[in-house]
């Protein structure tokens, strides 16, 4: 199957960064938000992204033309009718994407192929509640999107073979690295990456050293680019906490299970970067 149409639905920090991509890649792109300020926000920040790649030189001015040319936004389902992929990147919440997926499996045509980009949930369980599940996949995006090199791509029971081709041929058209995960909480890298990421919590804990030299010691001892504490920053503690208690449910082992010092500064709202605080202050 050939992809020229691409959606995508949500245009928050993932969702903007898997749209620019796909235009990027040459792919007539829409976006659909809920409401027209989030897909404002959403679309400012794909131009300021391509502005500041033009300014330092990484992107060219007929680059970034071309890729919002390709790109266009709306609040309306109907508008992605003749979309022959698309891409899901909701919030992390089952009910609410098998109801998005509800709304466009009135729409779109039988042959439309359905992803998610879901870090956490199973892909079957997704495929399953629409009218296609042979025609549905994980199609797991890191952040930043137009910088990270790697996408899972995750197979249900129910994924057709010409369904799962197609897809892994689409992640390399955008210039990525796909990789086939299982379709199992945490998939490949999240399955090895969280239960290090709450062993530094548990480890700082305990008294192992403090937050700034178990980042330094991981950096400069491991090559990591960054330490867990500032990674965990970066991808926001609110989001660690949620994937590492639906792999804990999932798995019941110990490694998986958040540490109480995470669970509390959820609570008290320090949730990383986009809060101003979390281990670090911003």
């Amino acid at each position: 199957m050939q992809i020229k149409t691409v959606g995508i639905l949500g245009c928050g920090l993932m969702g903007s960064g898997i749209a620019q991509v796909c235009a990027a890649a040459g792919y007539k792109t829409i976006v659909r938000e809920v409401e027209e300020g989030f897909l404002e926000k959403g679309m400012g920040r794909i131009e300021k992204f391509l502005a500041d790649g033009v300014a330092k030189g990484k992107v060219t001015a007929d680059a970034q033309a071309k890729t919002l040319g390709n790109l266009s936004g709306t609040t309306k389902f109907d508008d992605l009718k003749l979309c022959d992929l698309i891409i899901e990147a909701i919030v992390e919440n089952v009910d609410e994407k098998t109801k998005t997926f509800a709304a466009l499996d009135a729409v779109v045509t039988d042959q439309t192929i359905f992803c998610s980009n879901t870090s956490s949930l199973c892909i079957m369980e997704l495929a399953a509640r629409t009218k296609r599940p042979d025609r549905f996949a994980g199609l797991h995006f890191f952040n930043p999107v137009p910088l990270m090199k790697l996408v899972e791509v995750i197979r249900a029971l129910t994924t057709s073979d010409e369904a799962y081709k197609t897809v892994f041929a689409f992640a390399q058209s955008l210039g990525k690295e796909p990789i086939t995960a299982p379709d199992k909480p945490g998939f490949i890298v999240n399955r090895l990456l969280v239960p290090y990421l709450l062993d530094a919590i548990r480890s700082y804990e305990h008294g192992l050293g403090t937050i700034e030299d178990i980042d330094k010691g991981m950096k400069l001892g491991t090559g990591y680019p960054m330490g867990p504490f500032t990674l965990l920053d970066f991808v926001g503690l609110d989001t660690t906490y949620y994937i590492a208690n639906i792999m804990f449910d999932e798995y019941r082992e110990p490694a998986y299970a958040p540490p109480p010092l995470l669970k509390r500064m959820v609570l008290a709202g320090r949730l990383g970067r986009k809060s101003g605080q979390g281990f670090y202050k911003y």
